[in-house]
């Protein structure tokens, strides 16, 4: 803990990069440094409508392609 003090800012660096930081305290897993990241915004429904069209043919299936799957 004490050697984590004294090295916060490089430890904070490495965390940022992706290290995996467990700080000790009398030799024992303590705490585990993380980055902070900004809290994800709420999705909003239909926010791509009118942006994705499928093909008029999406819902048909070929005959081999179902015969495969049933194994003839």
């Amino acid at each position: 803990m004490r050697e984590a003090k004294s090295q916060l800012s490089k430890l904070g660096e490495m965390a940022w990069s992706g290290e995996k930081i467990v700080i000790a305290k009398a030799g024992k897993p303590y705490l585990d440094l993380i980055p902070h990241k900004a809290e994800r915004k709420e999705r909003t429904p239909g926010r791509l409508k009118g942006q994705i069209t499928m093909a008029p043919d999406f819902e048909v299936t070929p005959q081999e392609i179902i015969d495969g799957f049933e194994g003839r």
